[in-house]
């Protein structure tokens, strides 16, 4: 079983930043890919941006130079640098990873979503 932890979400006006972390656990874990999706109100999940074992990275095109997505292999962490928020970024932040549990079993998890509000 994998277990996802979120944080960091909150209120920011808007041209503000914030940083959120997502630490996944569990035993016999190995993780390839990890990435935040947001979903806001009357609209689908949307990925944001999603970086795999070896460090390439994907961007939404939307976040794109203003996001950064980073994690720690050590901690089987990710974090998502948020600067220049804008009103459109608001949603909840959900943070997704996948990978093999004693590399004989697939894992694709989800964590408990975080709000994001960007608002003056």
């Amino acid at each position: 079983q994998v277990r996802l932890v979120e944080s960091g979400g909150g209120l920011v006006q808007p041209g503000g930043s914030l940083r959120l972390s997502c630490a996944a656990s569990g035993s016999g874990l190995s993780i390839n890919t990890m990435g935040w999706y947001r979903q806001a109100p009357g609209k689908e999940r949307e990925l944001v941006a999603k970086i795999t074992s070896g460090s390439s990275t994907v961007y939404a095109g939307s976040v794109k130079g203003r996001f950064t997505i980073s994690r720690d292999n050590a901690k089987n962490t990710v974090y998502l640098q948020m600067n220049s928020l804008k009103t459109e970024d608001t949603a909840v932040y959900y943070c997704n990873t996948e990978g093999m549990l004693w590399y004989t079993s697939r894992f694709d998890s989800w964590g408990q979503g975080t709000q994001v509000t960007v608002a003056s």
